[in-house]
């Protein structure tokens, strides 16, 4: 892998944790404070756990990225109340994916409605990313995506792509979306270094409903993430490095899915900047 490109990349990086009891306090453990620290929402328990895990995060100085899916949203109300007390916090940035409840806890089924909600509140957030799918989405089409993307980036300022673990398709989608006219910086998203047995740990921990739930949306991530030597980040990075690392590309940093494996990862992307020249 060329070392000082991948080597930006990797000192670009967004954690991705998930709002589960000792992850603040893995976050204070490991994390410096210079990492952005993204906290996701869960369809089961809805948007308290990700907005206090949120605040209490930016307390201690970090730039934290709640996840605010539409479908958690009951109304127009509770997103003027997220806002507030977002903006209370001093977050500059969320994340709003259309999110998985079924059925939806309100009006929005789409991220496309809560996004134009926040133009019309007059962008309270200085950013706002959308997702991204390389792979397949299981229920749209990619057309749909892609054209999705076009709809939203008036109202975002950013994409996270979905977790991918094939550099070319990686590549692949992120060519075709420059050329569909999608222009918004970009941050992959790319598993870290997950250990077979804490991955499994860890879905016991989020609960046997919702546990069951990502695993039959994706069960081809869990085959590869638990299969022993069936996933490397590293591998990844260096097989896709020419291609990420291509202006045209437009990728600004990586977002690590950590499965809340927070030491694990920085351990890794700590070794690996060194590796490369740090």
């Amino acid at each position: 892998m060329g070392r000082q490109a991948p080597r930006a990349l990797l000192t670009r990086v967004r954690y991705e944790v998930l709002p589960a009891k000792a992850a603040e306090d893995k976050v204070l453990a490991h994390v410096p404070r210079d990492v952005v620290v993204t906290v996701t929402a869960s369809p089961v328990k809805g948007l308290e756990p990700t907005l206090g895990l949120t605040e209490r995060l930016a307390a201690h100085g970090y730039r934290v990225v709640p996840h605010v899916p539409a479908r958690l949203l009951r109304d127009d109300a509770h997103l003027k109340d997220v806002v507030e007390r977002l903006c209370a916090a001093q977050v500059d940035d969320v994340f709003v994916p259309a999110g998985d409840a079924d059925p939806p806890a309100g009006p929005y089924d789409g991220a496309l409605p809560v996004l134009r909600a926040l133009t019309d509140m007059g962008r309270p957030f200085a950013d706002t990313g959308i997702t991204g799918y390389p792979e397949s989405h299981p229920l749209i089409h990619d057309d749909i995506t892609v054209r999705s993307m076009g709809d939203k980036q008036a109202h975002a300022t950013y994409i996270v792509s979905n977790l991918c673990f094939d550099a070319r398709v990686l590549t692949d989608w992120i060519a075709r979306i420059r050329r569909r006219g999608v222009t918004l910086p970009l941050y992959m998203g790319v598993a870290g270094p997950v250990e077979r047995a804490k991955l499994l740990s860890m879905a016991t921990k989020i609960g046997v409903g919702e546990s069951a739930r990502f695993l039959a949306r994706h069960p081809s991530w869990f085959l590869r993430l638990a299969a022993p030597g069936g996933y490397a980040p590293d591998r990844l990075l260096a097989r896709g490095a020419e291609g990420f690392t291509e202006p045209s590309a437009g990728v600004s940093g990586l977002h690590l899915f950590t499965f809340n494996q927070i030491a694990e990862t920085e351990r890794w992307r700590r070794a690996l900047v060194d590796r490369l020249g740090g």
